[in-house]
């Protein structure tokens, strides 16, 4: 996967001397599982630094509501860091060493397994603190500002923005919901008014329909609403404890939001998010 602590020239012909290698690494169809787990992430990427034969200085993570974690190792060599959404069974890991002796492939496949992600990509790989340049040799030295440098959003509005898309369309999978909202048809209709209402679509005369499916696979409430170019449809299971919900709308929103708000409002444990732009 890499040339095991190969420095690596980037556009000058001679060879440099570089302070310290940056790696990012993309970590994708992760178990989620395991990327809601705090203390579970702090302990694989200090097994990582570990086995790499980098020495462990101290460690710190954090695990944000409702849900993702974020984490830092230090280590003699420098650091080791991550950046997980469970949501996307993704993970954003990216390692600097100041020293030769650390094993980059050992660290990336060490991970690589204990995230049991199904694919992995390095993202970049760079020298860092080029010195001894000679005559020519480029390095990029622009007083250009950070933010001006054309890059992707990041915030799905800024998306839109872009690309004005006719409407956006969100599945979110609210997982370990409590049985006592998922079960209460009231509490969808409740559901589906507040949504209207953080998308702007306010409709009190008509109310969301709402019915029961007995089949033995998938029995438990559904639920759809419709408003002119806005709408949800919901399936609760009860055998999972699971609300499946899909929103649409022609207005811009942020789709983070919508997930967080069902995850609160069924009371789940975590939860999944697919997005489209539909053109």
């Amino acid at each position: 996967m890499l040339d095991k602590n190969k420095k690596r020239a980037v556009c000058y012909p001679d060879s440099g001397f570089a302070l310290g290698r940056h790696i990012t690494i993309e970590y994708y169809d992760c178990a989620s599982d395991v990327l809601l787990d705090k203390d579970g992430v702090e302990l694989i990427l200090l097994k990582a630094a570990r086995e790499s034969g980098a020495t462990i200085i101290s460690s710190s993570f954090h695990q944000f509501e409702p849900q993702g974690v974020s984490g830092v190792v230090i280590i003699a060599e420098s650091h080791f860091t991550v950046h997980a959404w469970p949501e996307h069974n993704y993970a954003a890991v990216d390692i600097f060493t100041c020293a030769d002796n650390i094993d980059l492939d050992t660290a990336i496949h060490s991970i690589e397994t204990q995230f049991s992600s199904r694919r992995v990509f390095i993202s970049s790989d760079q020298n860092r603190g080029i010195l001894q340049l000679g005559p020519g040799d480029c390095v990029p030295n622009s007083n250009e500002k950070v933010m001006d440098r054309r890059t992707l959003p990041i915030a799905w509005k800024k998306v839109c923005e872009n690309s004005n898309p006719w409407g956006m369309s969100t599945s979110v999978d609210v997982y370990d919901c409590s049985p006592n909202v998922i079960k209460d048809p009231d509490r969808m209709k409740d559901f589906a008014g507040r949504v209207c209402g953080k998308l702007g679509m306010m409709d009190i005369e008509n109310a969301p329909l709402v019915f029961y499916d007995e089949t033995e696979t998938a029995a438990g409430f559904s639920m759809k609403r419709s408003i002119e170019t806005f709408g949800i449809s919901g399936h609760f299971a009860h055998a999972t404890h699971a609300a499946y919900l899909d929103f649409f709308s022609c207005n811009t929103y942020e789709p983070r939001e919508l997930a967080e708000f069902s995850l609160s409002y069924f009371r789940g444990s975590h939860y999944k998010m697919q997005v489209a732009l539909r053109q």
